[in-house]
């Protein structure tokens, strides 16, 4: 009998596993995950502090890849009683025939409504922006002529989009940029969207526009569901009971279970390469090195460390390597602030534990304060929470480069900062905060600027390895949702069934302008 051939899968995040799983489901191939940290998600991962729980980075479980949607729902079905909070409250929401009850077990995928909005001259604004009377009254006459006519000269004098700065003038106007969009991207990406390539637009904003966020009510006032509405622009998902971390954590059991192996805080330091073909896959762990043979190589970890531990023999020209060691990334950390109230007053109508606030996000668009996104866990999930009924769990989302200023800030000096920053916007009292946590992340961000302008040329020398697949954000260099880095390691697999050698399609997932959204 042959021996079976054997794929090295470099990363546990939601395209490691994803390669992993489809391997065992639909292969003879043997999948081995190596992952370098102690815990498998990669951001999509759920910390833990104190009995409370934190979604690094908020991930909506939301695709319009119907394959994607079995699949998380094959790992966790969907929720088949009321949680906790909608039972409380009364709320009707979906329930699966026979599905989980989320009170009994964990397993389980819960429907959330999508509330996210900006917070701006200490007032709330619909994310996206909308045209509603609540909103133009909070802008001001001032404002709101001039975002008209803003709108109105974008629409007549459309500017050729080399930049993120023309895509998003094109599609809302000078004015509601300068309000909305311009200091935040400014914040998450340290630098000025007239420096970051139109291209992130395209992936991360779409179709969307003014005239597609008003178009999005009409079609509400219609009756149409999600599915036939822009990702931006959905208003309910699903999400794990416990956080994004039980759906990896889960799939990572189905794995071991079906006989595959993932091996942790086991980190890759090189290869063997022999005629353009990888044969091995060089390893540490515990201080012990060694070599996993290797059939396939499906690789997550970033392109500028792939690129940095490919051997000589792999041939790869120094201006490739040059551009590689200099892709850029932006790095984050979140503080979790446990708080036994906030500031804020809950006006929207909506019913919650306590009235907070509804919202899963809020951008903050405050001018003064470092701070880049709010979230309030206890809206995910009530599961996300030790005590849901006497405590507020915030994430304090910030972004910033790994050893500048912020990144070196010990823990105490961090935490105090981003307090007072919550505080001086009229969020929570200083007094409020019960608990608090630090947590940063590396390379959470593949950035649009600098040598990436090169990245084709990288694309096209990885290209050459006979057998290395490229999957997920870090390993593509491509700010991809969940689901678009579950598809690139989907069309791996394909790819490896097939034999097809052109690996045009898994750079496509995500580039064209649909992105996978259409049925």
């Amino acid at each position: 009998m042959d021996n079976p051939k054997t794929a090295v899968i470099i990363g546990a995040g939601p395209a490691g596993l994803t390669a992993a799983y489809k391997l065992l489901k639909e292969t003879d191939i043997e999948p081995i995950v190596v992952e370098q940290e102690s815990f498998v998600g990669g951001i999509s991962r759920t910390a833990e502090h104190n009995g409370n729980r934190i979604d690094i980075g908020g991930h909506r479980f939301f695709t319009k890849s119907e394959e994607v949607n079995e699949l998380w729902r094959e790992i966790l079905p969907p929720q088949g009683a009321p949680a906790m909070d909608d039972r409380v409250l009364g709320r009707n929401v979906p329930l699966a025939e026979n599905g989980p009850d989320p009170e009994k077990t964990d397993r389980v995928l819960l429907t959330r409504e999508r509330i996210s909005r900006i917070y701006y001259l200490r007032k709330f604004f619909d994310y996206p922006v909308s045209l509603k009377p609540e909103t133009l009254k909070n802008m001001g006459f001032a404002n709101t002529m001039k975002a008209g006519f803003g709108f109105l000269g974008a629409k007549v004098a459309k500017r050729k989009e080399k930049t993120l700065e023309d895509f998003m003038i094109n599609r809302f106007g000078t004015r509601l940029y300068e309000m909305f969009f311009k200091n935040y991207t400014a914040k998450v990406w340290g630098r000025d969207p007239s420096q970051i390539d139109a291209s992130w637009g395209e992936q991360r904003i779409k179709g969307l526009s003014l005239y597609k966020t008003v178009a999005n009510a009409v079609q509400k006032a219609l009756g149409k569901n999600d599915s036939e509405v822009e990702t931006s622009l959905i208003e309910s998902f699903s999400y794990p009971k416990l956080g994004p971390g039980s759906m990896w954590e889960t799939m990572r059991d189905e794995i071991i279970g079906m006989g595959g192996t993932v091996l942790m805080n086991t980190t890759v330091t090189g290869f063997e390469i022999d005629k353009g073909v990888i044969t091995g896959v060089k390893t540490v762990f515990g201080g012990n090195e060694s070599v996993i043979d290797a059939d396939y190589v499906i690789s997550s970890m970033p392109v500028k460390e792939l690129i940095e531990a490919l051997p000589d023999s792999a041939n790869c020209p120094d201006d490739i390597r040059d551009v590689a060691s200099s892709l850029p990334y932006r790095d984050f950390m979140t503080v979790g602030l446990l708080v036994d109230r906030l500031k804020l007053v809950n006006t929207s109508g909506k019913k919650t534990i306590n009235g907070i606030v509804p919202d899963t996000w809020i951008y903050i668009q405050e001018d003064g304060v470092k701070l880049g996104r709010l979230q309030i866990f206890n809206n995910w999930s009530p599961y996300m929470v030790k005590d849901p009924a006497n405590t507020v769990w915030l994430g304090l989302e910030y972004f910033c480069n790994e050893g500048d200023r912020l990144w070196l800030m010990p823990d105490e000096d961090f935490i105090r900062l981003a307090t007072e920053e919550l505080a001086s916007i009229g969020i929570i009292e200083p007094d409020a905060v019960l608990d608090s946590v630090r947590i940063r992340v590396k390379k959470a961000y593949p950035a649009y600027f600098d040598s990436y302008s090169r990245m084709n040329d990288v694309i096209a020398y990885l290209n050459t390895i006979d057998n290395l697949y490229c999957v997920g954000r870090n390993g593509q260099h491509r700010y991809n949702n969940m689901d678009h880095s579950m598809l690139t390691a989907i069309e791996a697999v394909r790819l490896i069934v097939s034999g097809d050698k052109d690996r045009s399609s898994l750079w496509s997932v995500n580039t064209e302008k649909e992105y996978h959204e259409e049925k």
